[in-house]
């Protein structure tokens, strides 16, 4: 999507002080002029889904207009560490180009008025590799979701509980051609320095249609928005010869260091047992291996996937384009995609008491933790550990460092008995979506 000038005219700003609530996406607080597109240093970029994939220049931040908070593009965004706000279309009106503007991405405020002291820094980091605790002492491990080195040095800096995804589909500078096992054990040693104590999990390879590789030259043949995905492209060349050059070199790695492995985007039981007794073959028998639940027909099947794996991972982002029958990465179905839909929750409390050992060995993945209001919920439900970007570690912990679980048990209750989001919405004191929305 490209903003323009009809979406943006000086009339349609009329309040003198202007107070704009958004879906905070990358947090960070940011001053500049508010411009349309990007290039101008300093400036507040007004840009559209389209326009992440580009280069950004070198805002001072973004507000994205109309950007699905679950899209593998969005996602991208946050390593790049420019505070960013996500807003719909009617709200950009009441934007004016050449305005002095303030954004806080982690609340998604945006206003002409200068903030306060307090919300111009982060929230101190937690302690690096330890729990973070609720006010009654209730342990919650916040683990970092990352694409590579840069993103564990982030981690480890922002009081990561340990490195609970690392994408390795992004590892390494060079995606022109099939990396190698010699790639593999260049990349894996980079992430071991810069993880330090901190335990890592490796998420074996995983191609989606909205982040093909330029080594997979048939990419638009291969890859489709739900299902040609993770395992499903496995028996393929050239993705097997990817997959035996990464679990040769993991071999080699674990030996070393204790590593965990991930494996992406299972839709069955037997493709469970198939994959899963071809990597432990692979790895020392040590490693723990691990599985994605990304389906609603894998996370209602938790207790038998759970009897075959050392842990799992609920991938939340393709659950939900699951559950909800929308491409998380087709912006105008970016509402379908409802985070505060009660149906979720009940699901997530379903399979959370059907999990065995699940406050041990059931992690939840993917961007739904970090939005407004919603880590109560999934600690009600009785989650207790998250993969979240790393810049959002502090921000969660100061967060659940003021809550219960039991107010959390009672909040996730009473989101469950609801109709549906609007009520939710109410309850969590966060504004009702745009008027139109159906």
């Amino acid at each position: 999507m490209t903003v323009t000038s009809a979406d943006l005219s000086e009339g349609s700003m009329a309040d003198s002080m202007l107070r704009l609530q958004g879906t905070g996406y990358v947090p960070g607080v940011a001053h500049g002029t508010l411009q349309r597109g990007t290039g101008r240093p300093g400036s507040i970029a007004l840009i559209g889904p389209s326009d992440v994939v580009g280069p950004l220049g070198d805002p001072a931040g973004l507000i994205v207009v109309d950007g699905a908070p679950l899209s593998h593009r969005m996602i991208g965004l946050v390593a790049r560490g420019l505070p960013t706000v996500l807003i719909s279309t009617a709200q950009a009106t009441r934007l004016l180009p050449g305005s002095p503007l303030w954004l806080d991405g982690a609340t998604g405020l945006i206003t002409d008025g200068e903030p306060g002291p307090a919300e111009r820094w982060p929230p101190p980091p937690p302690e690096s590799g330890r729990a973070v605790r609720l006010a009654d002492g209730t342990k919650v491990r916040l683990m970092a979701s990352v694409r590579g080195t840069a993103g564990v040095q982030k981690a480890v800096g922002c009081g990561a509980a340990s490195i609970g995804l690392v994408r390795s589909e992004f590892l390494g500078a060079d995606r022109s051609r099939p990396p190698d096992r010699a790639y593999f054990r260049q990349a894996f040693q980079e992430l071991d320095e810069a993880a330090g104590r901190l335990k890592l999990t490796i998420r074996l390879i995983d191609l989606a249609a909205d982040k093909p590789p330029s080594w997979l030259t048939d990419a638009t043949e291969l890859l489709r928005p739900l299902g040609m995905q993770g395992v499903r492209l496995y028996r393929l060349d050239p993705v097997r010869r990817v997959l035996d050059a990464q679990l040769g070199a993991l071999a080699e790695w674990a030996e070393r260091r204790p590593v965990e492995v991930l494996i992406p985007f299972l839709g069955s039981l037997q493709e469970l047992t198939h994959w899963t007794r071809l990597v432990r073959d692979a790895l020392p028998d040590s490693t723990p291996v691990g599985a994605m639940l990304e389906t609603p027909a894998a996370v209602l099947d938790i207790r038998n996937w759970s009897a075959i794996t050392d842990f799992v991972a609920i991938g939340c982002n393709d659950l939900m384009q699951c559950l909800f029958g929308a491409d998380r990465d087709e912006p105008r179905v970016r509402d379908c995609l409802d985070p505060y839909a009660p149906v979720l929750y009940r699901l997530l409390n379903d399979v959370a008491a059907a999990a065995p050992r699940r406050v041990e060995s059931v992690r939840l993945c993917g961007v739904l933790p970090r939005l407004a209001g919603v880590l109560p919920l999934l600690v009600g439900v009785g989650l207790r550990q998250f993969s979240v970007d790393p810049v959002w570690i502090p921000y969660l912990a100061r967060d659940l460092a003021v809550g219960t679980l039991p107010d959390a048990e009672a909040l996730a209750g009473r989101v469950m008995a609801c109709r549906h989001s609007d009520e939710v919405r109410a309850m969590l004191g966060l504004p009702q979506r745009p008027a139109g929305t159906v």
